[in-house]
């Protein structure tokens, strides 16, 4: 992958990394009954974020590599909705909410720039 040896040094991989224990902060001051629910489900979400991130770049092929980097994306969008959840159902405040909303915002913008990298580089299997 060019002037990465390892995907521990892609900083969409350290950022969403680093949102995965803001959410997992943030959903421990949820109610007692969404443990199973909501908190679990946006907990889920953000583990796939870089999960997804470190197996697209341990794979082979650049195709197969794209395939989980969108798996990453579609799991920050899903975890985007679920924000908006929590906040209308009152589990978080405006602020958090914010903090949340701009932090994956930075992640989406990290994520698309390797997707962005992988679909040009064409010099890539």
């Amino acid at each position: 992958m060019g002037e990465y040896k390892t995907y521990k040094e892609l900083d969409a991989w350290k950022k969403s990394r680093a949102f995965v224990k803001e959410v997992y902060y943030i959903t421990k001051d949820f109610p007692k009954d969404e443990q199973y629910g909501l908190m679990s489900q946006m907990r889920r979400c953000a583990v796939s974020i870089p999960s997804n991130i470190a197996e697209g770049y341990g794979r082979q092929f650049r195709k197969e590599t794209l395939q989980f980097l969108y798996i990453s994306r579609g799991s920050l969008y899903e975890l985007e909705t679920q924000i908006y959840i929590a906040f209308d159902l009152s589990y978080l405040n405006e602020e958090k909410l914010e903090k949340l909303l701009a932090d994956l915002e930075e992640c989406r913008r990290l994520l698309s720039g390797l997707i962005n990298y992988f679909e040009k580089n064409i010099t890539l299997k």
